[in-house]
C-alpha cells in the first residue's frame, strides 16, 4: 500500500510539474516550446519508476519508445517540417521493445541476420528517397554488419576467421568512403595498412604457438 502511494504521489508530482513548466513556458517565451524537453525526462523517469517496480520491462520499453518517437515527431514538425528527420532517429529506438519482446530469439543468428538486413534496407531506402545526394547508408550498414559477424565467429570461437572477415569488411568500407567522399585523393591505403596487422598478428601468434607445441 505504501509503495502504491509513493507511485501515485510521483505521478501526481510529474503531472503538476509538467503543467507548471507549460505555464512558465507560455508566460516567458511562448514562441519557443521548450517545456517538451524537461517533460520528456520527467515522464520517462516516472514511468521507469512505476513499471520497473512492477517488473514490467517489456511494457516499459514499449511505452518509453512510443513517447520518445512522438517527441521526435513533434520536434520535427515544429522546427524543421521541411525534412522528416524523425525517420532516421526513430528506427534505433524501435529496437528496444523489439529485442525485449523477442526474448531468447534475439540471441540467435537468424535474428541477427534479419535485424541487420532490415536495418540496412531501411536506411538504404531513406538514403535513396530522402537524401540521395550522398550514399551515407554505408555507415549504418558497416556498423550493423558487425552484429551477425561478431555473433557467428565469437560463438564458434573462430577468432582468426573473424579477423579475416572483419578486416575485409573494414577495408571495403574505407575504399567505399574514399571513392564516394574524396576520389581525387587515395587516402584509404593508410588505414588499410593498419587493419592488415589484425589477421597477420593472429596468424603469427597461432603459428608460433603451434610450432612451440610441436617442439614440446
Amino acid at each position: 500500500m505504501e509503495e502504491k502511494n509513493r507511485l501515485n504521489a510521483a505521478t501526481a508530482g510529474t503531472a503538476l510539474m509538467i503543467a507548471f513548466l507549460m505555464f512558465v513556458n507560455y508566460l516567458t517565451s511562448p514562441h519557443v516550446i521548450w517545456f517538451l524537453y524537461p517533460s520528456l525526462v520527467l515522464l520517462l523517469l516516472t514511468m521507469s519508476l512505476s513499471l520497473w517496480k512492477k517488473k514490467q520491462p517489456k511494457l516499459l520499453s514499449l511505452l518509453s519508445s512510443t513517447i520518445i518517437i512522438l517527441f521526435f515527431i513533434i520536434n520535427n514538425m515544429l522546427y524543421s517540417p521541411e525534412h522528416p528527420w524523425f525517420l532516421y532517429a526513430m528506427f534505433p529506438v524501435l529496437w528496444w521493445p523489439i529485442v525485449l519482446y523477442s526474448g531468447n530469439y534475439a540471441e540467435t543468428m537468424q535474428f541477427a541476420l534479419i535485424g541487420s538486413g532490415i536495418t540496412i534496407l531501411y536506411y538504404t531506402l531513406l538514403n535513396v528517397f530522402l537524401s540521395p545526394q550522398y550514399p551515407w547508408f554505408i555507415y549504418p550498414a558497416f556498423a550493423v554488419l558487425w552484429w551477425p559477424i561478431g555473433l557467428y565467429f565469437g560463438t564458434n570461437k573462430k577468432f582468426f576467421a573473424l579477423s579475416i572477415v572483419g578486416s575485409s569488411l573494414i577495408i571495403i568500407f574505407f575504399i567505399a568512403v574514399n571513392a564516394f567522399s574524396s576520389p581525387e585523393t587515395v587516402w584509404a591505403v593508410y588505414p588499410i595498412f593498419s587493419v592488415i596487422w589484425w589477421p597477420l598478428s593472429l596468424y603469427y601468434f597461432s603459428f608460433k604457438k603451434s610450432k612451440v607445441n610441436s617442439i614440446n
